[in-house]
């Protein structure tokens, strides 16, 4: 318990960290990562380009719009 609070100040107070000490500490974050399962993945790159359309759409809409206005503002001029 005490080498946990000595590291963690070790680490607050600027103190350099020997590289191999860095590669521990990456491995110990590397194991708390929760990768998504392929389902997930899937439904979640599904979602992504479905909003990236709706989205496209929706500006392409504006665009037009705007497009179509400033069209028609030129011939007032």
């Amino acid at each position: 318990m005490a080498d946990k609070a000595d590291k963690t100040t070790k680490v607050a107070k600027g103190t350099k960290t020997s590289p191999a000490e860095f590669i521990r500490q990456v491995q110990t974050e590397g194991r708390k990562v929760v990768w998504p399962t392929r389902e997930e993945t899937i439904r979640i790159s599904i979602f992504v380009f479905i909003m990236t359309l709706i989205l496209s759409l929706f500006f392409l809409g504006i665009d037009s719009a705007f497009s179509a206005l400033v069209g028609w503002l030129m011939t007032l001029a």
